[in-house]
């Protein structure tokens, strides 16, 4: 299976692509979509061209995106939201079923810790993706969020798989 990890972000929206078999987890690539300066509508469109051309390359089978959190600047909040929209919708318009996972689940599940900071996760993305470099915080963030999908998945599989051997429906 290969999963796409979304990190939403108005002015850097990161993407992570992994490949997931059996219990190997590899990495197949990451980046960043950039919007540049303008009024809102445009930035946006921008983030949904780049993403669209990321799913239309890379072919991934299913998406996870980080949840938003609320913070003190209600107006930061809401654009941050407009932009994790087009997180949702273009792997919607793809087909995908998506994800959401909030950050706390996602630092869990990758460096073992709910309240990590960006250097661990970094690291722990390096560690369990060997020779990876991601292309930036948000883009190791991204793939962060594929590695929790993906653990999630296995998860997933391995119940259903132990439910159907014990007969439970």
């Amino acid at each position: 299976m290969r999963i796409i990890g979304i990190d939403p972000g108005l002015r850097n929206l990161g993407w992570g692509i992994v490949d997931v078999a059996a219990s190997k987890i590899s990495h197949v690539a990451n980046g960043v979509c950039k919007s540049g300066i303008g009024d809102l509508a445009s930035r946006l469109l921008e983030l949904h061209t780049q993403l669209n051309a990321v799913l239309v390359e890379f072919k991934p089978e299913s998406a996870a995106v980080e949840q938003t959190f609320v913070n003190k600047d209600g107006a930061g909040t809401l654009k941050l939201g407009q932009a994790r929209g087009i997180c949702m919708l273009v792997p919607a318009q793809h087909g995908l079923s998506v994800a959401e996972y909030a950050p706390n689940a996602v630092k869990k599940v990758v460096v073992g810790v709910g309240h990590a900071d960006k250097g661990q996760v970094l690291h722990m993305v390096k560690m369990l993706l060997k020779g990876v470099e991601p292309e930036g915080a948000d883009a190791a963030d991204a793939l962060a969020i594929a590695l929790c999908h993906a653990h999630h998945a296995q998860f997933s599989g391995r119940l259903d798989s132990a439910l159907a051997k014990a007969g439970v429906a």
